[in-house]
């Protein structure tokens, strides 16, 4: 089992899809790396030699911020803009939506669960 960059490669993928279970690669990053490198795309993770596996760790390593590195870049930039309290960084503070995007209906998977509504007792009955 091939691992790059502290992630372990599914077997019986293809090295184009496998190379995508790394935090900061997509389909076109993969596709880029594989072209630099030479190895076919079809190739499945199993057939892999020790040597293209370095090959790719070595692309990686030099080219790309990938896992943990990027992760601590993304959360250092947050924390960067709610320390600055930017519009931005006041939306990550009250975790709602950061680009303009409705939130009367709808955003419920930044706000979370909804909560219930609390109702006062007799101002409800007033005749």
């Amino acid at each position: 089992m091939a691992r790059i960059a502290g992630v372990d490669l599914p077997k019986g993928k293809h090295i184009v899809i496998g190379l995508t279970y790394i935090y900061g690669i997509g389909r076109s990053k993969s596709r880029d790396i594989l072209a630099r490198i030479g190895i076919d795309e079809r190739m499945k993770t199993d057939d892999l030699s020790d040597v293209d596996v370095n090959q790719i760790r070595k692309a990686i390593d030099h080219e790309l911020k990938v896992e943990g590195e990027l992760r601590t870049d993304i959360s250092m930039n947050i924390k960067r803009l709610m320390d600055l309290g930017c519009y931005r960084g006041l939306r990550h503070r009250r975790s709602l939506p950061a680009h303009g995007q409705r939130t009367k209906t709808n955003a419920r998977t930044r706000k979370g669960p909804k909560r219930a509504a609390v109702k006062k007792k007799g101002a409800a009955k007033k005749k």
